[in-house]
C-alpha cells in the first residue's frame, strides 16, 4: 500500500500523540532491584587468623611500664601500630604469641568503649588487663597487687528521697523494694551476692545485661574472671622473685576476692567502708567491671591484675596515688608479664 505524503504526516502525528499521551499516564509499577543485604554487610568482622592476647593498661603511667618490658626484652616486639577513633593499638608479639597492646583509658565509658572496639577490629582471644587501684580492705597497702576473682559495680544505684514520715528510712521506688524483698532468697543459692543496704540516700542495685543466649536483659550483680587466667595469675605469683615497693617492703601478690568499679575516684573513709561491708571488696577502681562485662558479653577470656596506689579515703591526709602510681604499675607489669609467661607454658 502506498500513503500519501497527507498520510505519512498523519500516521506520523498519531503515533507521536500516542507516545505523548503514555508519557502523561500513570507508570507501570515496576518492582524495585532486590537490594536485600547478606547479614555478613553488617556487625563486626569474621576473623579467621590466630588470636591476639590483649595487654591492656587503664593510662599512661601503666603503659610506660609496659613498652618498656616489651622494649627491653629480646623475645618480644611491637611490629604495627594503627588508630582508630583516637585510640592506639599495637600489635606485637611476646615470645611467639600474638599481642595487642592498648591503653583504654580512665573510666567506665572508655573502658566498654575501647574494650569493645578491640573486639571488632581485631581478633582477640584473651584479655589480661593491669592497673593501679584503691585498697579497701585494710590489710592492703601501695605496692600490693591482687587478681580478683570478681568485679562489681559499686555505683549502679537508685538516688532517694528521705522518707518524711520514717526519719532515717527512704522512699523506695516500687521495682526497687521488690528487688530487695528478693534478695534472702538468691543469697541462698549464690552466696556471692553483695549485702544489700543503703548508703544515706543510695540504694545500691544491679546492672542489667544483654547477650546471645538470653531472650531479655537479666540482673547481674557481679562479672567473673575465667578460671583458667586466674589460675595463671597463681602460678606467675609463685614464680615471681620478692617484688620491692621503693626498696622498703615487699609486696603481698594474692588471687581471689572481690573487686569494685564506679564512675568516681573513691578517697571516703565511710564510703570506702560501706563498699566493704556491701560487696566485701579488697580494691576499688574505675574500668574492671565494665571490661569484665564487655569480655562476658563477647565471649573472651579475662583477667584483671590490680597494684594498690592508695587507700581509697582511708589514709590521714592527702591521697598518695600520686607517690606511687609508677612504682606499683611497675610492680604490676612484672606480674602481668608472669601471666603472660605462665599461659606460654601451659602451651
Amino acid at each position: 500500500m502506498t500513503l500519501s505524503i497527507t498520510g505519512a504526516r498523519s500516521l506520523v502525528f498519531a503515533l507521536f500523540s500516542l507516545l505523548m499521551l503514555g508519557g502523561c499516564a500513570t507508570p507501570a509499577v515496576v518492582a524495585p532491584a532486590d537490594t536485600t543485604l547478606s547479614t555478613e554487610a553488617f556487625g563486626p568482622k569474621q576473623f579467621q587468623q590466630e588470636g591476639f592476647t590483649a595487654v591492656v593498661v587503664a593510662y599512661g603511667p601503666e603503659m610506660k611500664g609496659i613498652l618498656g618490658r616489651i622494649e627491653a626484652d629480646p623475645g618480644a616486639q611491637i611490629t604495627q601500630v594503627v588508630k582508630y577513633k583516637g585510640v592506639t593499638y599495637r600489635i606485637g608479639k611476646y615470645h611467639d604469641e600474638p599481642i595487642l597492646v592498648f591503653a583504654t583509658g580512665m573510666s567506665i565509658a572508655n573502658a566498654a568503649l575501647t574494650m569493645q572496639m578491640a573486639f571488632d577490629y581485631f581478633p582477640v582471644k584473651q584479655v589480661v588487663y593491669m592497673g593501679i587501684a584503691g585498697a579497701v580492705n585494710p590489710d592492703w597497702q601501695p605496692g600490693d597487687v591482687i587478681v580478683p576473682e570478681r568485679w562489681y559495680y559499686h555505683d549502679e544505684s537508685v538516688y532517694t528521697n528521705p522518707d518524711k514520715q520514717n526519719p532515717g528510712n527512704y522512699v523506695l521506688p516500687e521495682y526497687y523494694a521488690r528487688f530487695l524483698q528478693e534478695q534472702p532468697e538468691r543469697r541462698q543459692v549464690d552466696p556471692h551476692l553483695p549485702a544489700y543496704k543503703n548508703f544515706h540516700f543510695i540504694q545500691p542495685d544491679e546492672v542489667l545485661i544483654i547477650k546471645d543466649g538470653l531472650n531479655e536483659p537479666v540482673d547481674t550483680a557481679y562479672f567473673s574472671a575465667t578460671p583458667r587466667l586466674l589460675d595463671a595469675a597463681r602460678s606467675a605469683m609463685l614464680a615471681l622473685p620478692d617484688q620491692m615497693i621503693l626498696g622498703e617492703r615487699k609486696a603481698k601478690l594474692t588471687v581471689g576476692g572481690n573487686g569494685v568499679t564506679g564512675s568516681v575516684f573513691l578517697d571516703n573513709r565511710e564510703y570506702r567502708q560501706w563498699t566493704r561491708d556491701v560487696f566485701k571488696a579488697e580494691v576499688t577502681e574505675m574500668e574492671s567491671a565494665a571490661v569484665g562485662q564487655v569480655c562476658t558479653i563477647n565471649d573472651v577470656d579475662w583477667v584483671i591484675i590490680r597494684a594498690i596506689s592508695d587507700l581509697a579515703g582511708g589514709q590521714e591526709g592527702v591521697n598518695v596515688e600520686h607517690i606511687y602510681d609508677q612504682e606499683v604499675s611497675r610492680v604490676g607489669a612484672n606480674v602481668l608479664f608472669a601471666v603472660l609467661d605462665a599461659l606460654a607454658r601451659e602451651d
